[in-house]
């Protein structure tokens, strides 16, 4: 079964989020998954862009109360 690793980078401005996604992503196994939690308004934006351009897979962005819940799975 695939692991999730949270991160909360609520408070932390952009490109805080994404080097914390990319710093989880390097200790992580293929197929699992990383969810962050960020209140910056770039990232629900930007972390998609990131994963499409570098190969991962996005599982989703989620909307909560004060701030994105961004999923994605480690692909290679």
């Amino acid at each position: 079964m695939a692991e999730r690793t949270k991160i909360d980078a609520r408070g932390a401005f952009c490109p805080g989020p994404l080097m914390e996604l990319i710093a989880a992503l390097k200790l992580i196994e293929v197929g699992d998954e990383v969810e962050i939690w960020s209140s910056d308004k770039g990232s629900a934006k930007d972390i998609p862009e990131w994963v499409a351009k570098v190969g991962h897979e996005m599982v989703g962005v989620e909307n909560m109360e004060g701030y994105d819940s961004i999923v994605v799975r480690k692909a290679k």
